[in-house]
């Protein structure tokens, strides 16, 4: 029974009820004139939403992601696209220390508020058995679980290197197209996620050869890829923001050409490179491969962040590039 005097009806895991788009479409029908309505779930529901009854006209989809600094730190956030990049004053002691519990606990709320890395630790062991045993068998016709938990094991040493999926084949010796459909299926369900290359081929950039990273960065052992991920998540987070929230289309893609030279992240903003980020635990001096990129691709902004220890200044303009050296907390602060 609904209740008819509250304004705001919340749904939360209704993709568990039998026929739920059908019920929801008739009580949207029905009462979506009078009350405003909040479905949330995992991200089943993400996926659900592409198979039976359509709800085309009838909601808007937000995707919900691990926290950000901004939103610990209890930041407004930017209230329109152009303010991102105005990064503001000095950095608080506040926001390092929140950057590097982040870090160490994750970004999912549970683990992050625990405060504790044994509690961390035991979330990690229980979110992977639940993702892999409950999730993915009731969502995905897979059978060998046990090859698929040994890949999900895997994965956190692959961030920040180019995805072999033929190297992973043969470690988990099943085929190719075995491979694929498992990271397509834990990447439908938020467990992890892939970012493609982009650059002209005149600056000799790969076209094919994605990189993975992870929902959960804290599964990551060595401190600079946990670092490079936590930051790509954190501007995946702004781009999904731009469309959900503004109506634009951007991506996310990073560069790399033929000689292993590389830039971490790249945020296209209606179909054009907006701004540039390679990510270091610590850096004085700028890349050379963000150097090589910004003297041969038209970026306007382009940003070395450091989690400690780098001296944050504004480099001379290169190619038309405003290049600057900032730390980890003061950018990932600015964003939503």
């Amino acid at each position: 029974e609904l209740p008819e005097a509250s304004r705001i009806w919340v749904f939360d895991e209704l993709h568990k009820q039998k026929q739920w788009r059908s019920w929801l479409k008739g009580v949207f029908d029905l009462h979506g004139n009078e009350h405003e309505i909040l479905v949330t779930g995992s991200g089943r529901l993400d996926l659900f939403r592409r198979g039976g009854d359509s709800l085309q006209g009838r909601y808007y989809l937000h995707r919900l992601h691990p926290l950000t600094l901004s939103e610990v730190l209890g930041a407004t956030g930017p209230g329109s696209p152009e303010e991102i990049l105005e990064l503001g004053g000095p950095v608080a002691s506040s926001a390092v220390e929140a950057l590097e519990d982040m870090l160490a606990l994750g970004g999912f709320p549970e683990p992050f508020l625990g405060g504790s890395a044994r509690r961390a630790a035991r979330w990690r062991l229980g979110y992977g058995t639940r993702l892999i045993r409950e999730d993915l068998r009731d969502l995905e016709a897979i059978r060998d679980l046990d090859r698929l938990e040994l890949l999900f094991d895997r994965l956190p040493g692959l961030v920040g290197s180019p995805l072999s999926i033929n190297a992973l084949r043969e470690d988990l010796e099943v085929s190719f197209d075995t491979v694929k459909s498992w990271i397509s299926a834990l990447e439908r369900l938020y467990g992890a996620y892939r970012l493609s290359p982009v650059g002209p081929p005149r600056i000799r950039a790969v076209r094919k050869e994605q990189k993975l990273y992870l929902w959960d960065w804290s599964r990551i052992e060595g401190e600079g890829p946990r670092l490079e991920n936590l930051v790509v998540s954190h501007l995946l987070r702004l781009v999904d923001w731009l469309a959900d929230v503004h109506g634009e289309k951007a991506e996310l893609r990073y560069f790399r050409d033929v000689t292993g030279r590389e830039v971490d992240a790249i945020v296209l903003r209606r179909g054009k490179p907006w701004f540039a980020v390679e990510v270091k635990l610590s850096a004085q001096e700028l890349d050379p491969g963000l150097r090589y990129l910004v003297e041969r691709y038209r970026v306007p902004r382009a940003f070395q962040v450091s989690l400690r220890g780098g001296v944050e200044r504004r480099l001379p303009d290169i190619n038309g590039t405003r290049v600057e050296l900032v730390s980890a907390a003061r950018l990932l602060a600015a964003l939503p």
